[in-house]
């Protein structure tokens, strides 16, 4: 079940795993963990009721996942209470913690694809060579139905911010 190389890493053909998340349909289930005075599970169930932007990052010990974070971050503190907002990786929770505390990352949740990679595999998202979640952004409404979705081609490049926060903003 999966496709050809559909990204690149700093010009190295990669495979996703999966098939692409397409906008008009339903996201798909998945289950994440997070730790907050114990460990947590983070589900699509859980981004219901409010449009949701999820942010996947390969790892956020990496500058261009760190970038993409503190961005999405400051773009949503506009937005308040009106979202749900997730960066997903496969880092464990403890250093995705770690990482928000020490950057001051309040507007958005972070949550762990280390398990068994679920989200990766259901969302198209999981780079067999490396088992690290590719670089992309979905946006979805208040019904789970994704109404934007963007895998970056190369990796190593920041996503689309301004295209993310527009899906999402009109959503609001």
């Amino acid at each position: 079940m999966s496709r050809s190389a559909a990204v690149t890493f700093k010009g190295t053909p990669l495979t996703l795993a999966g098939e692409a998340v397409a906008v008009g349909a339903p996201g798909p289930d998945f289950s994440l963990t997070y730790f907050e005075d114990g460990f947590q599970s983070l589900t699509n169930e859980c981004l219901k009721g409010k449009p949701a932007i999820i942010s996947v990052v390969p790892s956020l010990d990496t500058g261009v996942c760190q970038i993409q974070t503190k961005k999405f971050s400051e773009e949503l503190s506009a937005l308040g209470d009106q979202v749900n907002a997730v960066t997903v990786s496969v880092d464990l929770p403890f250093a995705q913690g770690r990482f928000c505390g020490d950057e001051g990352i309040s507007n958005m949740q972070t949550a762990s694809d280390y398990m068994d990679g679920n989200f990766g595999a259901a969302w198209g998202m999981m780079i067999e060579e490396l088992q690290l979640l590719a670089r992309g952004v979905f946006v979805v409404d208040g019904a789970g139905v994704v109404t934007y979705a963007e895998t970056v081609s190369e990796v190593t490049d920041e996503p689309n911010y301004e295209a993310a926060m527009s899906a999402l903003k009109a959503l609001v």
